[in-house]
């Protein structure tokens, strides 16, 4: 009860900073997403990179939240703003599955209906927008699924560097060691990912369920 009064009494702030978070959330998965897929598209048409690209975002993963902000601060106009800074990261953080689900879900299509279009004279470029693109498009979304539930997490960090977010209550609840003020970060979070999951989810089953 006291966690519903405290949300209620200061539902402002509880949706300011929920929009933060959303905004962060929303730019670095769209972000995301223009840059993975034509990287896990070109995966498929030049096996060579595999290594160097899937390497770089497996290393971008591994790596803490907080010593990315930190890294990534010195860069000019990115680290002179804090919200900047944290959709960069954020943006790193979610490339990795958004590129392989994209790489996989291409190589995945059966050869046979590829091998169908070539002989009705299509081109590569035809072939990737107009048959392997569409029977991937649910094993894409399943990585961008992945990559905007990591994203809503990560996210609650930013508010270590000031970008604001729901994070902003949780470092504010332990400062103050608050658990109230904790969950009132932690649980709209956690529902936002929740929420996030399911839609894609559902989104991602009705587009398999067209093809």
């Amino acid at each position: 009860m006291g966690l519903l009064r405290f949300l209620v009494n200061n539902h402002t702030e509880v949706l300011e900073l929920t929009g933060e978070h959303l905004w962060m959330v929303g730019i670095s998965t769209l972000l995301a997403a223009t840059i993975g897929i034509p990287l896990g598209v070109l995966l498929t048409r030049r096996p060579a990179l595999n290594r160097p690209i899937l390497g770089s975002a497996n290393v971008m993963q591994t790596i803490p939240s907080l010593a990315l902000f930190g890294l990534l601060m010195p860069m000019p106009w990115i680290g002179a703003r804090a919200d900047r800074l944290a959709i960069l990261a954020l943006t790193l953080y979610a490339l990795l599955p958004i590129i392989r689900n994209t790489h996989a879900g291409i190589t995945g299509v059966d050869p046979a209906v590829v091998e169908a279009g070539r002989g009705m004279g299509m081109t590569d470029r035809q072939l990737l927008l107009q048959v392997q693109l569409p029977l991937a498009l649910s094993v894409i979304i399943a990585g961008v699924r992945v990559a905007t539930v990591i994203s809503v997490g990560v996210a609650t960090i930013a508010a270590a560097i000031g970008a604001g977010g729901l994070g902003e209550y949780i470092f504010r609840g332990l400062a103050m060691v608050n658990n109230r003020l904790i969950l009132a970060g932690a649980v709209p979070a956690a529902a936002l990912a929740l929420l996030a999951d399911f839609m894609l989810g559902t989104l991602e089953r009705a587009i398999r369920r067209r093809q």
